[in-house]
């Protein structure tokens, strides 16, 4: 299979996985604050991850090479998944998505300059088509600017480094390696913003489900996530993830009741050409900018 079509199957099951993760995080957001959430998001991967490195063999790839890196890209993404699980407990799925889309922009203009990836022009009117289509889905204006709008929008420039730093790893460390840091960095990372009052509230039978669930998800979405990156350029990897955008309005829709309009459908319309055209020009050679 093309490389490239090969990144575009990973990003769907990130898609299915950041969908899943939304759903639960909203279902628990009642009983645990968004630093409990990660806390106990972070310990359910760790488990996975210890299991899954000793049943395959691959725990001795975890190596101390790269921490700073690793630490850096864990500050980065705890800080953003902690305004994203905020955002979604006080503002529309689909609303809280796009806001994040705009994670691409950050992503093109931050990539050639971390990560030496060029911008190529079919990269640029991909990312600028995803953009337009969340544009069309939410209709920005200042008098829709609240808390979550605002904790959603700047998830998005925390996600971009994430992203970034993400393939800057993935040149030199394995998949077990990038994910064993992401959740023990994390679960101490929760355990300190979650118990700095000295008050954590524990899981019950009907948090349980909701948080495994999360931590399934979670640990799912980033190891998708990784193998995507690790065989195409984030430019290409990112646009993709635009497909989630109309998933996430249909399930808001069908679970929440939360409004579905003909400018979603549009919105996703113009996401869907833009993906389109990115992966059809990645198989055929790009165009670099000059």
């Amino acid at each position: 299979m093309n490389p490239i079509l090969k990144a575009a199957v990973w990003m769907l099951g990130a898609i299915a996985s950041f969908s899943t993760m939304a759903v639960a995080g909203r279902e628990v957001s009642f009983a645990l604050d968004t630093f409990e959430i990660m806390l106990f998001r972070s310990a359910v991967g760790v488990i996975i991850v210890a299991f899954a490195a000793i049943a395959f063999g691959t725990w001795r790839q975890i190596s101390r090479e790269q921490f700073s890196l690793h630490f850096f890209r864990n500050i980065m993404h705890f800080i953003g998944q902690n305004l994203w699980f905020y955002a979604v407990t006080v503002i529309p799925l689909a609303q809280v998505f796009a806001l994040e889309f705009t994670s691409p922009i950050w992503v093109i203009l931050l990539s050639p300059l971390i990560l030496g990836e060029r911008i190529t022009l079919v990269r640029a009117v991909a990312a600028l088509m995803g953009f337009l289509g969340v544009l069309v889905v939410t209709r920005p204006d200042m008098a829709g600017v609240n808390v979550g709008v605002t904790m959603a929008a700047s998830s998005a420039i925390f996600f971009a480094f994430t992203i970034i730093f993400t393939k800057r790893l993935t040149r030199t460390q394995s998949i077990t390696c990038i994910l064993f840091y992401l959740t023990v960095l994390q679960l101490g990372f929760g355990l300190v913003t979650a118990g700095y009052d000295g008050d954590i509230a524990l899981p019950n039978t009907e948090t349980l489900p909701w948080l495994v669930l999360i931590g399934v998800a979670g640990l799912l979405a980033h190891f998708c996530i990784t193998n995507a990156l690790a065989i195409a350029p984030a430019t290409v990897v990112v646009p993709i993830d635009f497909v989630r955008l109309p998933v996430i309005a249909i399930i808001g829709m069908l679970v929440y009741g939360e409004a579905l309009d003909l400018w979603v459908l549009l919105g996703a319309g113009i996401i869907f050409a833009g993906n389109y055209l990115n992966i059809w020009s990645e198989t055929r050679g790009p165009t670099t900018l000059k």
